[in-house]
């Protein structure tokens, strides 16, 4: 058998030599594979992660602040969703802005005001910016002067948003800072806020709706949105001087006001706390 083989691997090796070359130099061709990148989730699923992950904490029994914008829309979703189904039971909402009303109504939400529950055990809202100390810039949806009386009387303010709110500065994102004002002389209330922040490039535009009227917050007033070439320094001291201003209603810079602060991003659902 031994001979047989021997005779056979002799036969291959010289009667075959142009067998063997091919096998030799037959070209190697590389394996790959072909990743597949992660999905792209856009901004209205990041915001629906956000919520998802907010909702969590609220218990049945719980007196809720509602918040008002495109962020707090999923969370009053999600409550409404809840409700029905019997996972959440016993809640009373707390809206702050109409719009935000007509939408819990419309989900079967039990509501109230704060005249009857001053004290609210968690309110859930989202920003237009959010610093690194968790101070936000809100109202860009014009409820602010509501959601900062609500999130003010709140024990716990849990804040949702998409990772393109953060700032390192606020006003930094270059988008409106919001200022209610009272509809009387509000042209002179502009130039006054226009020139508390001149060193920052500030400009201060009338805030108009869709038929380039003046935009009418639910409180009747309107709203005055600077805009900053260069972040705020020093949000404590800016706020404290738009509210000196006769007339100036309500800003919208919210400080030392978010207890925590739930950002979704490409990396997943972070939580921000202080």
């Amino acid at each position: 058998m031994a001979m047989a083989m021997a005779s056979l691997s002799l036969h291959f090796s010289s009667t075959n030599p142009l067998i063997l070359h091919r096998l030799r130099t037959q070209p190697h061709k590389p394996f790959s594979i072909k990743s597949q990148a992660a999905p792209v989730l856009s901004q209205d699923e990041l915001k629906n992660l956000a919520a998802d992950k907010a909702v969590d904490s609220v218990k049945s029994g719980m007196i809720l602040g509602l918040g008002t914008g495109s962020t707090a829309a999923f969370v009053v979703d999600k409550l409404g969703l809840l409700l029905s189904i019997g996972q959440l039971s016993n809640i009373i909402g707390i809206p702050t802005s109409k719009r935000t009303q007509e939408q819990a109504a419309s989900l079967n939400i039990p509501l109230s005001t704060l005249d009857l529950h001053p004290h609210i055990d968690l309110a859930i809202d989202g920003a237009d910016e959010v610093d690194p100390n968790l101070d936000l810039v809100k109202g860009r949806g014009g409820a602010l002067l509501r959601e900062k009386m609500v999130e003010a009387a709140s024990s716990s303010f849990i804040v949702v948003a998409d990772d393109s709110k953060l700032v390192s500065g606020l006003g930094g994102s270059g988008l409106a800072m919001p200022v209610e004002v009272v509809q009387f002389c509000w042209k002179y209330n502009l130039v006054r806020l226009q020139g508390l922040f001149k060193e920052l490039g500030c400009e201060a535009k009338l805030r108009l709706d869709a038929n380039e009227k003046p935009y009418v917050t639910d409180n009747g007033n309107y709203i005055v949105d600077l805009y900053f070439q260069n972040p705020i320094k020093d949000g404590f001291g800016a706020g404290k001087e738009i509210s000196a201003l006769e007339g100036v209603v309500e800003h919208g810079l919210f400080l030392g006001m978010a207890t925590s602060v739930i950002i979704a991003g490409k990396n997943g659902v972070e939580i921000m706390t202080k």
